[in-house]
């Protein structure tokens, strides 16, 4: 896992060199809805890219995490399914719905029965690398989505200039954002993580939770802020020694979210284990979001190896699909 997540720099500058390649397609009817079908590793590339864009694209991005698409779906969508084997029961299902629905698709994949549908049905494809864990291929789905989002005339080439400079700030940052990430490791390993974040980095939260949950086989957490101070701060009524909360902040926050991080952390600092904040501060809101992620991927890791299991291996979902495809 360690190769994959010290990887990730140049993973996003390949993923450039992939979405550049990709043969020119349009779409024949206007675009006012979007829709990214996926899940788990797959998936979470499209909420990164909801956060991302919500205040700039001027019309709907969902989300769907699901067997069926919402039923707004129709002509008037852009559905991008992305399932890294291209076998995810969930997206083949959703594509089938699409199709139904009429709505414009495109693929990112690997290959697999998704690559399958959708050269039957002379759909767009941006195939990715494969004989990866998904998990760690968020670069190389989120890329190729933007890549879509471009050629679709929904957003303009920034983001190309911006994934080169996260890549070059990663790789500057390495020695840095891995001893940051031991740190919060070593302290956090005998708790249980919640991560809080701004609603507006909503996906790198739950990012946060998916990798210490299949990385480090724990327990973890996420919510946003200031949602969380509508209810889960309540929660914190009595003292519990067992939770450890991790803030992860940036420089592009609502001035309100930002009082209610200081103002939640003097409330409940006595109430839990230990906290840490985590600061981005990129003026690119983007840069912001990887680079928080990648700190996530590392701290998972070293939780990894604190509680010496292997991160590589899920074998509680891999059980789980097992005994599906058994029914």
């Amino acid at each position: 896992m360690d190769k994959y997540i010290d990887r990730f720099p140049q993973q996003l500058l390949e993923a450039v060199e992939i979405g550049l390649k990709v043969e020119s397609f349009s779409f024949e009817r206007e675009i006012r809805h979007i829709v990214v079908s996926g899940m788990g590793g797959s998936g979470i590339g499209g909420l990164l890219l909801k956060d991302a864009l919500k205040h700039t694209l001027a019309i709907p991005f969902e989300v769907s995490n699901d067997y069926q698409l919402p039923a707004s779906c129709n002509q008037h969508t852009l559905v991008i399914c992305s399932s890294y084997s291209g076998n995810t029961e969930e997206t083949i299902s959703s594509l089938q719905d699409a199709l139904r629905k009429g709505c414009m698709i495109t693929c990112v994949t690997t290959g697999g029965k998704l690559h399958e549908l959708a050269k039957a049905n002379n759909l767009p494809v941006i195939l990715i690398p494969g004989g990866m864990p998904p998990r760690t291929c968020l670069g190389y789905s989120s890329v190729a989505q933007l890549f879509i989002l471009k050629q679709a005339g929904l957003i303009d080439e920034q983001f190309i200039a911006d994934i080169k400079s996260t890549a070059a700030m990663l790789s500057a940052q390495k020695n840095e954002i891995q001893l940051t990430a031991k740190i919060i490791a070593d302290r956090f390993q005998n708790t249980i993580p919640l991560i809080y974040a701004d609603i507006s980095i909503n996906a790198v939260a739950l990012r946060w939770k998916q990798q210490i949950n299949e990385n480090a086989k724990m327990a973890c957490f996420a919510n946003v802020l200031p949602e969380m101070n509508h209810n889960e701060l309540v929660a914190f009524h009595e003292v519990d020694q067992r939770i450890g909360v991790i803030y992860l902040r940036h420089n592009h926050e609502h001035p309100q979210t930002a009082k209610r991080f200081e103002l939640t952390s003097e409330l409940i600092q006595e109430k839990i284990c230990c906290s840490t904040n985590v600061d981005a501060t990129s003026a690119s809101a983007l840069e912001n979001m990887f680079y928080l992620i990648h700190v996530g991927d590392w701290v998972s890791l070293y939780l990894s190896q604190l509680k010496g299991v292997d991160p590589i291996k899920i074998d509680m979902l891999d059980w789980l699909k097992t005994a599906l495809e058994k029914k």
